[in-house]
């Protein structure tokens, strides 16, 4: 394929991704064009070049040819700004996929590979995080759907988004940290154990400092540190999960100790309760966060 169109049906698919996403109707466009025109030419108001580009590239998104054309003019003839074919040849191709028919000649006349302006750029980032958010939304939607009857209020759907949002930044997969938070305490944010175990996660003291936790009380904190002891703990054991939840429960030392659960009927049950809701026996790890467990090879994989 010549590398002209090539280049053409590139911009032709990122059009499609970023027109669509901003569309509006004609009115708005024409509005925003017009707007444009007088920063550009100092019609009525200031001469404001700025002004002009971030006002077309608006009309240009959402379709607008002219707008296009215009912008592909002014960095062509570096008409207030230093001069740039790169861009200009952007918004040449850009405006003939929209049906200029004047474009074509002059991104051709160009002869010049086309530079994605950062007006377009941040269209693009800004589309992208907000399907990004749309993913996400739909991701806990699922997951509450998943466990539903065990999430029942808003303010557990937000500590859930939380968990979705920080989980996969630990390598750690949201339902085994939404299990825990469960089992620890039940959504509460403020929850605190007769051994001073603190916040959604119950990190006592000694865990909160390890992991730099210095508000255990705030949600995203406390969420933080327990998916950061987790990730440890996932590394140490192998991505055993029952070791892990044992040591999540008695420590790491009591599991090394008894080289498996100890046969505390805390623990235990506290293992059941979790596997009712994340039923896995193996976590993904990274062997990079720790050693192993020394005081159980024959559990390793």
């Amino acid at each position: 394929m010549n590398p002209r169109n090539l280049l053409r049906l590139l911009l032709a698919l990122a059009l499609t991704a970023t027109g669509q996403a901003h569309a509006v109707d004609a009115a708005q466009r024409q509005t925003w064009r017009e707007q444009a025109q007088g920063f550009e030419h100092g019609e009525g108001v200031k001469r404001d070049t700025e002004a002009a580009i971030r006002l077309y590239c608006q009309a240009a998104l959402a379709g607008d040819a002219v707008s296009a054309y215009n912008l592909g003019w002014i960095y062509a003839n570096a008409r207030g700004v230093e001069r740039n074919d790169g861009y200009a040849a952007h918004w040449f191709a850009r405006a003939a996929l929209l049906g200029d028919t004047h474009a074509e000649g002059m991104f051709n006349r160009l002869a010049t590979p086309a530079d994605k302006p950062e007006c377009v750029q941040q269209a693009e980032r800004t589309e992208l995080q907000k399907a990004k958010e749309a993913q996400q939304a739909a991701d806990v939607g699922a997951l509450a759907t998943r466990y539903q009857g065990l999430v029942n209020t808003p303010e557990e759907r937000r500590i859930m988004k939380i968990v979705y949002k920080l989980a996969p930044q630990f390598g750690i997969q949201p339902g085994l940290a939404f299990a825990v938070i469960r089992a620890e305490s039940n959504f509460n944010v403020n929850a605190l154990s007769n051994k001073n175990a603190q916040g959604l996660m119950q990190l006592i003291p000694e865990t909160a400092e390890r992991f730099r936790v210095h508000k255990p009380f705030d949600a995203e904190q406390n969420i933080r540190g327990g998916l950061s002891y987790l990730q440890w703990l996932l590394a140490y054991f192998r991505g055993d999960v029952p070791l892990v939840l044992a040591a999540y429960n008695a420590g790491e030392g009591t599991v090394d100790r008894f080289r498996g659960v100890p046969p505390y009927p805390e623990t235990q049950g506290y293992i059941k309760r979790i596997s009712q809701v994340y039923g896995l026996q193996y976590h993904p790890f990274d062997a990079r966060i720790t050693s192993p467990s020394r005081a159980l090879p024959q559990r390793l994989p």
